[in-house]
Formats: structure tokens, C-alpha cells, sequence
């Protein structure tokens, strides 16, 4: 039985930086909502600089930097990855294709096979 790990913000520093993230982005929302008689460029500004300072708390907090530590690791898996060739992509593309090809004619083959046997063999309604 696998057992997973759930990880809880227990320092009150953090849960009041991830509030804080939370009303920011409120925030941010409810100035785009409440200038709307501004102008799209102060609607749209305060949005964003609402949702940077968000980001920027969040990444303050713990769990922020935890996510950041994560995503540079995800970052450094992916370039270990040894990606295919075009020739070797576009080889498997065909290989693929060629398989389902084979794989919908076996199978209407089969239909056609099953539909003769119990319909005209078998009930006799195909006469």
C-alpha cells in the first residue's frame, strides 16, 4: 500500500504570505472590474501589477519556493532527455500508421467475417 505524503503550511508566517497572495489576486480582479470606467489600460494595469505582487508573495512564502525548487528540477530532467531525430520521428509516425492501417482492416475483416457467419450461415436472414 502506497502511503503519499500530504504537505501542510504550518508556519503562520506562510499561511499569512499565502493570504496575503490570495487578497492581492482578489484584489487585482476586483480593480479590473471597479476602473472599468478608466480605460482598458488602467483596467489592464492594475490586473497585472496586482497578479505580479501576488506572485511575488507567493513566491516568498515556502510553498513558493518549494513549487520554484520543483520547477528548476522539472527544467533540469527535461534537458537530460535525449530527444528523437526528425528521420527517427517521422519514422515512427509511420510505423504508427502503418499499424492502424493493418490493425482497421484485421478488425473489419473480423466484422465482415462474424456479420457472414451468424447472419447468413447461421439465421439464414441474408437470403
Amino acid at each position: 500500500m502506497a502511503t503519499s505524503q500530504v504537505q501542510t503550511v504550518v508556519s503562520p508566517t506562510d499561511k499569512a504570505k499565502l493570504a496575503g497572495a490570495a487578497v492581492l489576486v482578489v484584489g487585482a480582479l476586483a480593480a479590473y472590474y471597479l476602473l472599468a470606467k478608466q480605460g482598458q489600460i488602467a483596467q489592464w494595469g492594475a490586473l497585472l501589477v496586482g497578479l505580479a505582487a501576488a506572485v511575488v508573495v507567493f513566491f516568498a512564502s515556502e510553498p513558493g519556493k518549494e513549487l520554484f525548487a520543483f520547477g528548476r528540477d522539472a527544467w533540469r530532467e527535461v534537458k537530460k532527455v535525449v530527444w528523437p531525430s526528425r528521420k527517427e520521428a517521422t519514422q515512427m509516425t509511420l510505423y504508427v500508421f502503418g499499424f492502424v492501417v493493418v490493425m482497421a482492416v484485421f478488425l473489419w475483416l473480423t466484422d465482415k467475417t462474424l456479420e457472414w457467419v451468424f447472419y447468413d450461415l447461421i439465421l439464414g436472414w441474408r437470403k
